[in-house]
């Protein structure tokens, strides 16, 4: 299969896809989505099978407007939902419904729920609105590795798996969206991302923290996700001077590394040959969240023995990056 990469002005060509059952890689403000006619099953098993997605992780469909939702649901929107989608649409949310019985099985993983959101990015709009149907669509990457925030991201991932790609430069945000359970009584954070908890709790109240006990409800919480061809080691630490030491100690044994990490900690590490790169995550956790995957993925290219990622911030959205880092990587280190 030829993959072709468009840009938003081609963007019926890409819509003529989508309805004819085929899949377009997209962007919208978190990551790159791989997208399929979310009502069309057979097209919405084609993503598992481009991605080696397991079939009891659900997707997450994307409408246009929040009016789009009631077509989707079973009986009535739950308030809490109501309430969210007021505040938080189009945006990095996605809420978790009783699932209408014309949402496809696949979509679902077998669920009665199913999760739901209205991407804020023009070509994502635009693309939504041009079928005149929700897509369905995970993150544009191979199962399992980092997702992708450009569209060269996915090129590499996805090149002759997929056949078209829609270039919209880089995402914004760079994390996934946050997933919500509005079917819970409280609602229940089943996935940290793009909407900080701390915003939503201003919004809603407290927030269930979501487990990976049974059948996964969302995106994200079963499997392992976001990892680097390289093994990965996270340093669970902010401060600098403990940083420091604990490469002293653990450095002899890792080999060659690349670091991936704030610029504070960047600038206080050794002079070291063994660390053949550095990859900066910014100043803040906005940036880190901006950064962390195509900072895994250029360190993944200088081929170290290690990755190492310095990373210890649960506040704002760097509870999201903290969910990312501990997912991707296989080892931990703390003091």
């Amino acid at each position: 299969m030829n993959t072709r990469i468009i840009g938003p002005e081609d963007l019926n060509m890409a819509v003529a896809a989508l309805a004819r059952g085929e899949l377009v890689a997209f962007p919208t403000e978190t990551v790159y989505g791989l997208g399929a006619d979310g009502l069309n099953a057979e097209a919405c098993r084609l993503i598992f099978a481009a991605k080696g997605r397991p079939a009891d992780n659900p997707l997450i469909l994307h409408v246009a407007d929040p009016v789009d939702l009631a077509f989707l649901v079973a009986e009535k929107i739950p308030p809490v939902a109501e309430k969210l989608i007021e505040h938080f649409w189009p945006g990095p949310l996605t809420v978790v419904v009783p699932a209408h019985p014309r949402i496809p099985e696949v979509v679902r993983a077998g669920l009665s729920t199913v999760a739901v959101r209205a991407p804020a990015h023009p070509v994502a709009q635009a693309l939504i609105r041009g079928l005149g149907r929700p897509i369905a669509a995970p993150s544009a990457n191979r199962s399992g590795r980092p997702s992708p925030t450009t569209a060269d991201a996915v090129r590499v991932d996805m090149d002759g798996r997929i056949g078209w790609i829609i270039d919209g430069g880089p995402t914004r945000v760079g994390v996934e969206s946050t997933v919500v359970d509005c079917t819970t009584n409280p609602p229940t954070l089943l996935r940290p991302g793009g909407v900080p908890a701390e915003a939503l709790e201003a919004v809603i109240g407290t927030l269930s923290r979501g487990t990976q006990a049974g059948p996964a409800r969302s995106p994200g919480m079963k499997y392992r996700h976001y990892a680097p061809d390289t093994p990965a080691i996270w340093v669970k630490s902010a401060d600098p001077d403990q940083t420091m030491r604990l490469f002293e100690d653990f450095l002899p044994s890792w080999g060659s590394v690349a670091v991936v990490a704030l610029e504070p900690i960047l600038r206080h590490l050794p002079a070291d040959p063994r660390i053949i790169a550095r990859e900066s995550l910014g100043t803040d956790d906005q940036s880190a969240a901006s950064r962390l995957f195509s900072a895994l993925r250029a360190a993944d290219r200088r081929q170290p023995d290690r990755i190492v990622v310095v990373w210890d911030m649960m506040a704002g959205l760097g509870l999201a990056v903290t969910n990312r880092v501990e997912k991707a990587c296989t080892d931990k280190v703390e003091p």
